[in-house]
């Protein structure tokens, strides 16, 4: 007993600030889903990001050794000016707190602000994540629609009418069929659902660039006497790597499409986003590599880098809910549909320099009508009127967009500069100026 009350003081001042703190914990706001949260969107962010390089690389791999230099100043300018755009009108218009026409149309010139310098937890929103985080992430998804664009038009347009489209698409096309769903908009309400963007992010860009490449018409000599003419892209191994980063950038895609990251359920669920996003890339170009062998006799090469990225657009929509079976087979009929949709437009006589349209409008469309056989609470109807109501909405005002700058200022090169090469005619210099043009 003696002994007790000697140490009884000692073990007070131990015990009893451990206790203080205890206290000071249970009444202190939980701020790990805002931290994680964030974390997610910042990695998911810069992943994003990531592959604007790796369209870069597709890009430059795909076109001809002429055109590499123009490719690689439309990527950096568009991501550049998606950036300012999206600062400017389209974050406000694609989340608005006030609907100029409600569910339909948000405020413009909301101009994006982040939270002051030393934000205390106190003083923060812990629900959600920083508004620096959600902006930075969700403006990736916004140059990744312009992206998809500049592909498809490659080799014969102008640089300047390119990046004045690029204005209104970032700032004002995209924002607004995205609202629809992801601000909360009519689609949403209708119980519309893609999950990161199959239809809202992908085939918009499809539809984008087949109204770009309609009125723009196709390459010189890419089509005669009905026949294709092979047009083969520079450098293949770049065109590899370019798809490899996308491949890496669509787990931050897909998998920071989350949106949390605070609980157990919400990191198990984002590792298995990032598993299914992978296998349905793997099943993509797999098939890709398989139908390519029986239908040409040869496997080819860019129909299997076009099969993983249809495998990773076909997945887009509803990452979460199949299991890895379910992943696989819908990868799969992804790079399927490269295959066969590829020599479809050719026949059309609609010129795709890289494939943009097969990969990210078809397989776009393929991923969003899936998704009710994995997802509850889907439907097939409201499936298909989110897909054409975004498709009719991008595809028209783009070709609005289009015709107007063909009148104004013209969108084509001439057929002389065309020939020698968009690099030397409109930029005057080469990417490979030790090599003969190619």
């Amino acid at each position: 007993m003696k002994l007790l009350k000697t140490l009884a003081p000692a073990v007070a001042l131990i015990v009893l600030p451990g206790l203080a703190l205890a206290q000071d914990a249970g009444s202190a706001p939980d701020v790990n889903p805002y931290i994680f949260t964030t974390l997610l969107f910042l990695i998911g962010g810069f992943l994003v990001f990531w592959m604007a390089a790796g369209f870069a690389m597709l890009e430059a791999g795909l076109v001809r050794s002429k055109n590499v230099t123009m490719q690689l100043t439309k990527n950096i300018a568009l991501f550049s000016i998606a950036a300012i755009m999206y600062w400017l009108v389209g974050f406000g218009i694609m989340y608005p707190g006030d609907w100029l026409i409600e569910g339909w149309l948000g405020p413009f010139f909301a101009v994006t602000s982040l939270e002051p310098v030393g934000l205390a937890a106190e003083e923060a929103a812990l629900d959600y994540a920083s508004a620096g985080s959600d902006f930075f992430f969700q403006l990736m998804f916004c140059a990744t629609t312009a992206s998809i664009v500049s592909g498809t038009l490659a080799e014969r347009i102008k640089l300047w009418p390119f990046l004045i489209f690029v204005v209104v698409l970032t700032g004002f096309i995209y924002p607004i069929e995205a609202s629809w769903q992801w601000g909360g908009g009519w689609l949403s309400e209708a119980g519309f659902s893609d999950f990161a963007g199959s239809t809202l992010v992908h085939a918009a860009g499809g539809f984008a660039a087949l109204a770009g490449a309609l009125i723009l018409g196709p390459r010189i000599g890419k089509y005669r006497d009905g026949k294709t003419v092979p047009m083969p892209g520079s450098n293949l191994a770049l065109a590899t790597l370019g798809t490899f980063i996308l491949w890496l950038g669509w787990f931050g895609f897909n998998g920071g499409s989350q949106l949390a990251m605070g609980t157990v359920g919400d990191v198990t669920d984002v590792s298995r986003i990032f598993a299914n996003t992978n296998m349905a890339a793997a099943a993509g170009a797999v098939a890709a590599l398989i139908l390519s062998q029986i239908l040409y006799r040869k496997p080819d090469l860019t129909m299997v880098l076009n099969g993983a990225l249809a495998g990773l657009v076909s997945i887009t929509a509803g990452p979460l809910d199949p299991s890895l079976f379910g992943a696989l087979w819908i990868g799969a009929i992804g790079g399927i549909i490269v295959v066969l949709t590829v020599p479809m437009l050719d026949k059309l006589k609609i010129d795709d320099v890289v494939g943009a349209i097969p990969v990210h409008l078809f397989a776009g469309i393929w991923g969003t009508l899936v998704v009710p056989v994995y997802t509850d609470g889907t439907s097939f109807a409201t499936q298909i009127l989110g897909i054409v109501a975004i498709g009719a909405f991008v595809f028209v005002t783009s070709a609005v967009v289009w015709l107007v700058l063909k009148a104004v200022m013209g969108i084509r090169v001439s057929e002389e500069a065309e020939i020698t090469g968009l690099d030397m005619s409109e930029l005057g210099m080469e990417a490979y100026p030790d090599f003969s043009k190619g």
